[in-house]
């Protein structure tokens, strides 16, 4: 090549005096020539290089079959040949000679290993489903297997929670991951992302169990998963309201709003801290956190109504919900007269009794914002 960029050097110094039409075609010319000549060399390349890998795959496959190879000596040849298909991209390639080495070879103790690349494979094509397929059948039919200190099990596991769209399936990959691997996982996370299967797989029970196992970890708090930025408050309130006698809550709406108002309007104000929520109830400004230790105070609403008249707007806030309803309220005696008393609908499908039913959660301080 640097011949030839020399003779095309020389060539361009006899013509560069020739009138600019003429030197503008030949250059035209000449770089086409070059572009031809670079193309069939680098044509020539990998030809030379596919037949180099083509010789070097027949000479192992030669020691393959006709050498009396010990163990190891058999997996450095078949690891060699399998890589040799992945440095081209080959994963066709791939899959096909190491599933038929399997399948012929089914005492092989790297077996694992072989379908652990078969699966690496089918991920590189995007066939994620029959990726999923050979990584759950390392799990089920093949021995645990060390590859640089790293177990071929542990590995399959970790891509099956990350391409398993089965429920089902993750629950199963997900407890095998906390039982077998503890040390090699954080613990807490796993026991939230094993609490929200069971909830998807409306597995209540399993649900409030692994919950109450994610709230005991330490770090609990901490967990930030995606997708569940509330997971550590949803986690609480789902197990105490579990723990609760649920004795406050309304079969309706209408029920809970006539209940309150009536409380209001005879100042029975022992009959409307009744109507409280017995698990996580609030009083907080609206820019205030939920979560919040101030906002979880439980202070008797007699001590804030004592000597004021209460009065409530005669319908709900405009900005109420199917799941959610607020209703004004005003003349407390408190530094912000106005409380906003907020209703919730229940989703606690592990009760059909008490799933859909409302419930008076807590108290937003002054006008809405």
């Amino acid at each position: 090549m640097e011949n030839l960029i020399f003779t095309i050097t020389n060539v361009y110094d006899k013509f560069k005096f020739m009138n600019s039409t003429k030197n503008i075609f030949f250059l035209l010319l000449l770089f086409f020539s070059v572009s031809f000549v670079v193309s069939c060399n680098r044509n020539i390349t990998i030809e030379e290089n596919q037949k180099k890998l083509n010789d070097n795959q027949q000479e192992l496959q030669l020691i393959l079959e006709t050498q009396n190879l010990n163990e190891k000596q058999r997996y450095s040849i078949i690891n060699q040949m399998a890589n040799n298909l992945l440095a081209t991209q080959d994963y066709q390639g791939v899959i096909l000679f190491l599933t038929d080495w399997v399948e012929n070879n089914p005492d092989d103790m790297y077996n694992s290993y072989w379908l652990l690349m078969t699966a690496y494979a089918y991920l590189s094509i995007g066939a994620e489903p029959v990726a999923e397929y050979y990584f759950d059948r390392i799990l089920n039919q093949c021995q645990d297997l060390l590859v640089k200190g790293n177990s071929v099990h542990f590995m399959c596991l970790q891509n099956l929670i990350q391409i398993s769209k089965t429920p089902s399936h993750r629950i199963k990959y997900f407890n095998e991951l906390i039982n077998r691997f503890s040390s090699n996982v954080n613990i807490t996370e796993l026991y939230l992302r094993l609490a929200l299967e069971y909830e998807n797989d409306s597995q209540w029970d399993q649900a409030l169990k692994t919950y109450s196992l994610f709230l005991q970890q330490p770090d609990a708090t901490t967990i930030q998963i995606p997708g569940e930025p509330d997971a550590y408050k949803n986690a609480r309130h789902l197990v105490d309201f579990n723990n609760s006698s649920k004795d406050w809550t309304f079969e309706s709406l209408p029920a809970l709003e006539s209940a309150v108002k009536r409380a209001i309007r005879n100042y029975d104000w022992k009959t409307l801290d009744k109507y409280k929520a017995k698990v996580n109830f609030f009083t907080m400004s609206w820019k205030q956190d939920e979560n919040d230790a101030n906002s979880q105070e439980d202070t008797p609403m007699a001590s804030w109504a004592r000597g004021k008249r209460i009065r409530y707007s005669e319908t709900l806030d405009e900005a109420s919900n199917p799941n959610e309803a607020y209703l004004r309220t005003w003349g407390w005696n408190t530094y912000v007269p106005i409380f906003y008393f907020y209703f919730r609908k229940i989703d606690f499908p592990v009760d059909p009794d008490i799933h859909g039913n409302w419930e008076w959660a807590g108290i937003y301080l002054g006008n809405k914002l």
